[in-house]
This record gives C-alpha cells, structure tokens and sequence, in this order.
C-alpha cells in the first residue's frame, strides 16, 4: 500500500504522539502540528514531522498550506487540564473548528475528532451536578465543536473516549455509539484512531470508547450505526 499523508493537530499530546508513532511505523508520512517549537524533537523521535504553528492565532489558510496532499486531518489537541475556561473555548472548540476549515479550503475530507464521553451531560445549557467549572467549560467546548462539524460536508469521525489512562494498551475495546462509563488507555486510543483511518465505513459517526473484549480491528468492523 502507497505512503499516506496525515496531519494531527496537537502533535505533541499524549495521545497524539502515540498515533503519530503508530502511523509513521506503518510506513505513513506524518505530521504534528505544536504551538511550541521545544516540542519538535520529541515528534521527530516519534517519526513525525513537526510543524510549528500556534492554532489559537493562526488562519485556516495557514493551516490549508499544511493540510494540502493529506489523506486525513486528526484533532487531537487540547487546552490542557491547568487552562482556564476562555483556552477550553479557543483550544478546544476555536482550534478543532479552524482544522476544518482548513480541511474544507484544503480539500481533505476525512476528519478525525478526538471529543470526550460526557458531552452529553451539558447539551442545551446543562450543567452536570458535581463537576467543576473548569471541565463543563471542557465539555461545552467538546460538544461545540462536535456540533460545527456535523454541519459540515466532510467525512468526519467523531471518537468520545473514556476517562483516559496511562496503562500498557490492551488492544481490547468497546466501540459503540453509547457504552457505559469507563476507562481506556491512551495506547488504545491511539490503536483505534489509527484502525478509523483506514475505515471509511465509520464516516459521520459518533463512537464512544472503553476498554472492552474485542480486538482493535474487530470492534472498528463491527461498529453498527
């Protein structure tokens, strides 16, 4: 199979590095778009190419350049757990926005969007019992920028998982429109962003993700929408 092109968007976060290695050791060209040029080296030690463009100022034009030739787009940054509620909306909902305008301008149809389980709980204006301030903020952020591209005519994917780990990956998952809360290692995050890549099938859907019985690949297969 010929080399592919991918562009991840908030190259240097846990996740996204795990991707980033998975793809280029699967032969793929990758690149990690940072805000902060001291993070290149740890991309490059993960055989992605850093590209440093800060994603909270620059324009989808900018970010088109990057894109053009891509077979897919991942958004996988975020504002980070010690950021205030005004970098959830401009992180979190501003940045993965402006990456679909970008794929939109670029002509890159295949979007991958790393949200949160829990999005749900603030839809219409809700406000959860028992959660901080900080993580509605989040969440509200995730689910806007859910809702903007669902409006788009892109073949999005749009992956909630679970409460996230450092454990060893199992390579075993739940993948489903609606799972029960749970944890899932950032490993197998990666594995299965990695496996929606190489699925069409699972475009314009909403998937939720746990640890689960199944292997990666399988549980992408056998996704029923």
């Amino acid at each position: 199979m010929a080399s592919r092109r991918f562009v991840i968007a908030g190259g240097h976060g846990q996740v996204a590095l795990r991707l980033g290695r998975l793809l280029a050791q699967g032969g793929d060209s990758v690149v990690g778009l940072v805000r902060n040029a001291a993070h290149a080296d740890d991309l490059r030690a993960a055989g992605v190419e850093p590209v440093v463009l800060d994603l909270e100022q620059a324009r989808a034009h900018e970010v088109a350049e990057v894109l053009a030739g891509a077979d897919a787009a991942v958004f996988a940054a975020g504002a980070g757990p010690g950021s205030g509620t005004a970098r959830k909306d401009t992180v979190d909902r501003g940045a993965a926005v402006l990456l679909a305008d970008a794929a939109e301008q670029a002509g890159v149809r295949r979007y991958l969007l790393v949200s949160s389980v829990g999005v749900e709980a603030v839809r219409d204006g809700a406000t959860p019992d028992g959660v901080d301030e900080a993580f509605v903020a989040y969440l509200r952020a995730k689910l806007a920028a859910e809702e903007d591209l669902r409006r788009r005519d892109l073949d999005w994917t749009i992956l909630r998982p679970g409460r996230l780990t450092d454990d060893a990956g199992s390579g075993h998952v739940r993948l489903e429109p609606s799972v029960p809360r749970g944890d899932v290692p950032r490993d197998d995050v990666a594995a299965v962003l990695a496996a929606l890549l190489d699925d069409r099938a699972t475009a314009r859907a909403v998937l939720e993700l746990v640890s689960g019985e199944l292997p990666v690949e399988e549980a992408v297969r056998r996704v029923v929408l």
